[in-house]
């Protein structure tokens, strides 16, 4: 394959940045999640989720990124240049975007989703009065079920604070007036992660009632401070930054982990969330108190952490999304001997549309089989109550040898992570960690068996984790494979992963051809690839990239393809969250088109097409066009040569292009609007995959 010369860029558009920021990208990648949530076509009960998903998210955002763009502020311009964060008032442009998306987050709720409730016989007490009729029932449900949890803590000044608030938990403050006419005020949990956040009440005619457990407190207030006035009662949350700082760790890194992680709920406050309404002279108190700063003090609604709608009673199943069966792939309905399927051909699982049992039966099998002598695996976020996992342990009892490489730094599965290092280490498996600078992402397994006196290797290399509970609503796709060329790379992988030293002289010794490995040959294949293109095109022929990530953010990624785009050649992007690249700039990106889909399924899978029709390249695997993906990451992908196969993913992209009702097109500015597509009738990716899948199966 010939590169053709990278020039450098130019005749830039000069009212444009180059990249977009990554935090109004991903914001604007939110707003697009809450979108679904006021879509009055989605279900009513999905539309709650969304609304939930779009909280957790944003909560997300103030624990992980928020801390380092407060940080970025203080850095110089020169700085700031090195780390590619050169936009001004990106702090000032975070804090009016995220304030804009809260105004519209609030009338979402009160506007769209509770008024739709009534019409269906469901009512949420919301900022409302106790209806005569359940007024005992909520003293009482206070009083047996609630109280017992409460925690009140006077706070008389700021030399005396006895009271640390938990990340991510509610509390009241309560301005109080003593009988003798002295003021103070107290704080009060809201034991919602403890006990539940709703509570259904006795229906009143054909309504069905719910309401919060923070009204359950609020009504009964007087109740925790008989020998007061209650003068207000204000609703808070703070969110602390959660990054375990561990690249200067020495020695055991589970001990190192299990240290940090005891510290994350009480590190610094990174947003102080109050309610509207909430008088400045308390929020001021509570910010000297608490140690909050102004840019971290956020107005919010009377109800924090909505995420909780994830948990909302469920009245009428009709107003979910009506259920899916997975799919079964001919051939694999009883999975009696998935290693002779997988001999006679490679086997490619579209999830969730097809049944994780394959990857299940995949784990068990080899678990018992007498002819598997070897199973290694990377592990990155498991299931809390993993089959995977379970297969191991039986299979390292049964007398296998088990290696698992354990990713210990993946960011909010650190804890369980840890659970089942110890508890498959207890049982004989060779457990591997991560190492300092680097994290091993890739989702990969290997088998090795014997198969008629000889030893035959069989592989699993997904775009997602190895986790069923997830498989049930990540769309991503899972290869399964005795290629002879894939296994040998992989065997090659795991050699590196068990080297002490990941020293880069040591990589020297690992060569990939068939695999694109990070750290190895990745940037290098990916940009003979695109300059493939650019040549085609330079000669008139037509060059077509199409690329399916979670996040495009890599610079010299960008600028690779801002090239082939000024080449000619037609880039076509799925990017699902964070996207720096500014299509549709003349004399940069006018070649360059990006749409984001929202639906059903979170979209999570990477799909990296080169080229048309049949002799398109298409290529899968675990790593997003992220710095941290190509530079500080292990990310396997693979190149699926396998005719039923590779035409199956070229179809998969070209439905979600099509997508005219879930996908959205960023412009130049960062705006998205719904996609119009090529088809005069309504096109939901998500529901034509399955059908196209279901049809595929008919014809077998």
């Amino acid at each position: 394959m010939r590169v053709v010369r990278l020039m450098p860029l130019t005749h830039l558009h000069r009212h444009f940045n180059m990249y977009f920021n990554r935090d109004l990208s991903w914001l604007s990648f939110n707003y697009r999640v809450l979108l679904e949530a006021a879509d009055s076509s989605v279900p009513l009960n999905e539309r709650l989720k969304f609304y939930a998903i779009f909280s957790s998210n944003l909560d997300e955002f103030f624990r992980v990124r928020y801390p380092t763009i407060l940080a970025l502020t203080k850095l110089s311009k020169k700085t700031k240049a090195s780390l590619n964060e050169v936009q001004e008032n990106i702090l000032e442009r975070v804090q009016t975007e995220v304030n804009r998306q809260l105004v519209v987050y609030g009338a979402t709720l009160t506007k769209k989703i509770l008024p739709a409730l009534s019409k269906k016989n469901i009512r949420l007490y919301w900022n409302s009065e106790i209806e005569q009729p359940h007024i005992d029932e909520v003293d009482e449900l206070f009083m047996s079920k609630v109280l017992s949890f409460i925690r009140p803590v006077i706070v008389e000044g700021i030399d005396k604070v006895e009271f640390y608030p938990e990340n991510n938990q509610i509390y009241f403050v309560v301005f109080l007036k003593e009988k003798e006419g002295l003021y103070k005020h107290a704080i009060v949990n809201i034991p919602a992660s403890t006990l539940q956040r709703f509570y259904v009440l006795s229906p009143v005619g054909k309504t069905n009632y719910v309401i919060f457990i923070d009204d359950l407190v609020r009504t009964n207030i007087s109740t925790i401070f008989p020998n007061h006035y209650v003068q207000g009662v204000y609703s808070f949350k703070i969110n602390r930054d959660s990054e375990l700082h561990l690249d200067d760790y020495n020695g055991n890194l589970r001990e190192r982990m299990e240290k940090q992680l005891s510290k994350r709920d009480f590190g610094p406050p990174t947003r102080f969330l109050y309610e509207e309404g909430m008088p400045r002279n308390i929020q001021l108190f509570l910010a000297s108190v608490f140690g909050v700063k102004h840019d971290e003090m956020f107005m919010g609604g009377r109800y924090h952490n909505l995420s909780d709608f994830l948990n909302f009673p469920v009245f009428d199943e009709t107003l979910s999304y009506p259920p899916q069966k997975p799919l079964t792939i001919a051939g694999l309905k009883h999975y009696n001997d998935i290693f002779q399927v997988i001999s006679r051909k490679n086997i490619l699982l579209h999830l969730p549309y097809h049944s994780y049992n394959a990857v299940l039966a995949f784990f068990n099998q080899a678990a018992v089989d007498p002819d598997v002598s070897e199973i290694y695996i990377t592990l990155y976020r498991v299931a809390s109550e993993s089959h995977i996992v379970n297969a191991l342990l039986s299979a390292a009892k049964n007398g296998k040898k088990v290696t698992v490489f354990v990713e210990l730094k993946a960011r909010f599965d650190e804890a369980n992570n840890l659970k089942w290092s110890k508890v498959m280490e207890e049982a004989g498996v060779n457990i591997l960690y991560s190492f300092p600078s680097i994290k091993v992402h890739s989702k990969t397994a290997l088998v090795k068996k014997v198969v008629a006196t000889q030893e035959v290797h069989f592989a699993v290399l997904s775009t997602g984790n190895f986790n069923e509970s997830t498989a049930r609503f990540y769309t991503d796709h899972v290869l399964l494979t005795s290629d002879v060329t894939i296994t040998s790379e992989l065997t090659t992988l795991f050699e590196y992963l068990q080297n002490k030293k990941h020293k880069p002289l040591s990589k020297a010794k690992f060569t990939f051809n068939r695999l694109m490995v990070s750290q190895f040959n990745f940037v290098k294949k990916f940009e003979e690839l695109v300059s493939y293109e650019m040549e085609k095109a330079v000669e008139g022929k037509p060059a077509h990239i199409r690329i399916k990530v979670n996040n495009l953010e890599e610079h010299n990624i960008i600028n690779l393809l801002y090239k082939a785009s000024q080449a000619g050649v037609k880039i076509d992007l799925i990017v699902r969250s964070i996207c720096c690249i500014v299509p549709g700039v003349e004399g940069m990106s006018e070649h360059i088109t990006v749409k984001r889909l929202v639906g059903r399924y979170l979209e999570h899978s990477r799909i990296f097409i080169f080229g048309d029709d049949e002799a398109a390249k298409v290529i899968i695997g675990s790593a997003d066009l992220m710095k941290r993906n190509l530079h500080s990451r292990i990310e396997v992908c693979v190149e699926v040569k396998e005719e039923a196969c590779r035409k199956q993913l070229l179809n998969y992209f070209n439905i979600q292009w099509r997508d005219n009702e879930k996908a959205v097109v960023l412009d130049e500015f960062l705006n998205q609007t719904k996609a119009s597509g090529t088809s005069s009738e309504k096109v939901i990716a998500q529901e034509e995959i399955y059908q196209y899948l279901k049809t595929i199966n008919e014809e077998k």
